[in-house]
């Protein structure tokens, strides 16, 4: 998928010793999104710009080491070893003596020969990772600019973490001129370096320059055309993160030293085997107690009260990731915690005053967002025509954020197909779920719509659901249960097998629990998102529904 950004420039950083002044370079082929003021919190900025870059270069997969001069060296060890065995018949001693001197300078010849390229090898790969690691960036990050706030996106290489930050209009002063909108920031990593040098005392002007949307020629030197080819499963990453933080999730919130323990721990001790887990077990009115494995290690957060309802067990991976939040401990007032289910992502808002963070982690780090989880089936799948949406997508744009049950209200429109409109939105990647306010925003991800020919959600399995509807091959039957939920059973004839999934749709029409005999199921229960005869039996509840 290919992505084609035209920067007036590039942005700049200019360090004086009373001032700072952040100007970055929009992308001039989008609708002109800018903004100008000074910062008032400069420290704490500072430090969530840098957590954010933090996840900007994450990439956390495996990388084997270098076995080159490791190899080289055994090869040598195995012919001294071989020699010195048959050094040991005296009949060849002389003449291997001989031989061993020749084939000493054949490796010192090699040597001579190969070492420059191995060494000039391993200098461009460090040279690339540590001086430019703009080369290995996928995307550049996204700015939103809407009435009440500006904040940033931005996706980790590995395709496991997501981060947000938020800053709200109190975090500036002097505010200029500004246009909502998103866009993307050209952004590089000597960026990072001079993001340190903001300090409490300096004026620190942050702006989203304007004037590339009124000198753009198209021609003028001065512009930076940047093409980049992204991965599939990138985007589809991107998209499905926003699926994921609306889902229904067990809440809490830590005390910064609590999280500053969790790090402590890690830091400390190394794994050396599995299971490399966090657990979480929580139970109301009763402290956060977390216990590290393998090590059995239990850290209770005595400051931090659970306070929501049932008890809880959950198992998260990928941990690691978490040295991100390191930066905002000392800044922040406290951390909300947002847990899936084991094995499903888990999301850490830092609450640093009016700034936020948003730290969004996939179930394992090796695992991707698209990968992980189809979370966009988890989401509510209502059936909402094309003129609702386009009404409820408009409304959103209006103001530029609201809460769903605020544009049912002012649509008059059902919450569940107001909802649904929503979702769409979201999985299209022009809408997104804000878990620190509450609100859906209204962000468009690409200036042009994206492939959804090749982004679709509606995977195989989603594809195969539809046949057996197609077929009428599935048979539901409906049972409230409480709080307003809804849990569904029934068959599934695929082929000369008889299915029989079960599932719970709780108020807002997602999948909160689900069942089937089916070997998909058996072997990946809900972590790799519902089977297709999970999906049968919603889709043909559904339809029922409308009829």
């Amino acid at each position: 998928m290919h992505f084609e950004y035209s920067y007036a420039g590039s942005t700049t950083v200019q360090n004086r010793g009373d001032s700072t002044a952040l100007s970055f370079a929009p992308d001039v082929k989008r609708p002109p999104t800018f903004f100008s003021g000074e910062l008032r919190q400069n420290v704490a900025f500072r430090e969530a710009i840098s957590a954010l870059h933090d996840v900007v270069v994450s990439d956390l997969r495996f990388k084997p080491k270098d076995k080159t001069a490791y190899k080289l060296w055994a090869a040598q060890q195995e012919q001294v070893d071989l020699a010195a065995i048959a050094a040991q018949r005296q009949s060849v001693a002389t003449r291997l003596k001989a031989l061993r001197e020749e084939l000493a300078e054949l490796e010192k010849e090699i040597s001579r020969r190969m070492g420059p390229f191995y060494e000039a090898r391993a200098r461009y790969y460090r040279y690339l990772y540590e001086k430019n690691r703009d080369f290995w960036f996928v995307l550049d990050p996204v700015i939103t600019v809407h009435p009440d706030e500006c904040f940033f996106e931005c996706f980790s290489q590995d395709e496991s973490s997501y981060g947000r930050l938020g800053a709200s209009y109190e975090v500036f002063q002097n505010v200029g001129e500004f246009s909502c909108g998103t866009t993307n920031i050209d952004y590089s990593s000597p960026l990072y370096d001079e993001f340190q040098k903001i300090r409490s005392y300096k004026r620190t002007r942050f702006e989203v320059d304007p004037s590339g949307f009124t000198t753009q020629t198209g021609t003028d030197t001065a512009y930076k055309e940047v093409k980049i080819d992204l991965p599939d499963s990138w985007v589809r990453g991107f998209l499905q993160v926003n699926s994921a933080m609306a889902l229904p999730a067990v809440r809490f919130t830590l005390h910064p030293m609590d999280v500053h323990n969790f790090l402590f721990i890690l830091k400390r001790h190394k794994e050396k085997k599995g299971p490399r887990s966090m657990r979480y077990k929580l139970a109301p009115g009763q402290p956060v107690k977390v216990v590290f494995e393998p090590w059995g290690t239990e850290v209770v957060c005595r400051r931090s009260v659970y306070e929501g309802e049932g008890t809880h067990d959950i198992r998260v991976w990928g941990r690691r990731r978490l040295g991100v939040l390191e930066r905002l401990i000392p800044v922040a007032k406290n951390f909300t915690v947002h847990l899936l289910g084991t094995g499903l992502p888990s999301f850490y808002v830092a609450d640093l005053g009016d700034l936020s963070f948003t730290l969004g982690l996939s179930g394992w780090t090796a695992n991707d967002w698209s990968t992980a989880g189809n979370f966009d089936l988890l989401a509510p799948r209502g059936q909402v025509d094309e003129f609702t949406r386009r009404r409820v997508f408009d409304a959103l744009k209006e103001t530029w954020s609201a809460k769903p049950e605020a544009l049912a209200s002012k649509l008059g429109l059902e919450r569940g197909a107001v909802l649904g409109a929503l979702s769409a939105w979201t999985q299209a990647g022009r809408a997104i779920w804000d878990l620190n306010k509450g609100v859906y925003r209204a962000r468009e991800l690409s200036r042009e719509p994206l492939p959804m020919d090749k982004l679709r959600f509606s995977n195989e399995r989603e594809e195969r659901a539809t046949r057996f509807l197609d077929a009428r091959a599935v048979d539901v039957k409906t049972r409230p249960g409480a709080e307003g939920s809804v849990e569904l059973s029934g068959t599934v004839k695929d082929g000369a097998k008889v299915l029989r999934p079960s599932l719970r749709l709780d108020a807002d029409q997602r999948m909160v629990f689900g069942e089937c005999t089916c070997n998909f199921f058996q072997q990946n229960k809900l972590f790799r998102g519902p089977c297709e005869h999970l999906l049968a039996l919603r889709l043909q509840h559904s339809r029922v529904s409308r009829t």
